[in-house]
């Protein structure tokens, strides 16, 4: 097993001969929950890209631990960066899209409203629902052992949507219908580097005038598969292969 991943707001001046108090919730879960002990190996990220890897010096109270590390690893920006735009599912399924595709590798998430949501964001509901998403990708990020956790940006209009897409090296809407012509991902042209953004619709698909808007923008509509996907696994399974083929998985 690799050891466990714990976030602390700043990495800035550790180094050799430093230690690390990991304290609040995160050292309750170390202290309280995961019982460590000194000894015990650890890695302690800010998760912007900078870790500390080390070992468990003291376990005090409920909820302070003490790392003293003795390794710093780095994970570089990724090239090209992978961004999702992903419709709002209904329930928790919009959580699972998060935690999948944490895992999975991508880099940033951004909630689409797209005009044929069931589920739409308003008000506190929809920073309820935006800080759920947030502390989704923490969680996985830190599940993964990543160092680096993936954005998860403001909920995004379609006009927004629209604008991320103009500035990309390459953009995808993910899209499957007889009438409208698409091509298979697996086979797109990709960048090297960059950044590659891709669209997933809600479950009632992207609304025409969505994929006018998009189209504008510069992105073509490709498609997975034979089968059908929910929107909450489609931007997971998209992801996992643009970065086979990027050479990101290699």
């Amino acid at each position: 097993m690799t050891a466990p991943v714990f976030v602390v707001d700043s990495l800035e001046g550790v180094g050799p001969g430093s230690v690390i108090d990991v304290t609040g919730p995160e050292g309750r879960h170390a202290v309280s929950v995961r019982r460590l002990q000194p000894g015990e190996h650890v890695v302690v990220t800010d998760g912007r890209g900078r870790g500390a890897a080390g070992v468990v010096r003291s376990a005090a109270g409920k909820d302070h631990l003490v790392v003293e590390p003795f390794e710093f690893p780095v994970e570089a920006e990724p090239s090209p960066r992978i961004t999702v735009v992903q419709a709002l599912p209904k329930g928790d399924r919009g959580e699972l899209a998060v935690e999948t595709m944490t895992e999975t590798g991508v880099d940033a998430i951004v909630p689409w409203a797209a005009s044929r949501c069931i589920t739409q964001w308003k008000g506190e509901r929809g920073l309820k629902a935006l800080g759920k998403w947030r502390a989704t990708a923490r969680e996985a990020g830190k599940q993964s052992r990543r160092l680096r956790f993936p954005d998860v940006a403001d909920a995004a209009t379609s006009k927004q949507v629209a604008q991320l897409l103009a500035k990309a090296d390459f953009a995808a809407v993910l899209h499957e219908d007889r009438d409208y012509p698409s091509e298979p991902l697996a086979t797109a042209q990709l960048p090297a580097e960059g950044e590659i953004v891709l669209v997933v619709g809600p479950e009632g698909g992207v609304a025409p005038e969505e994929l006018a808007l998009f189209g504008e923008a510069g992105a073509k509509a490709y498609r997975l598969g034979r089968t059908v996907l929910r929107t909450s696994t489609a931007g997971t399974a998209a992801a996992a292969l643009l970065l086979g083929r990027t050479g990101r998985w290699s």
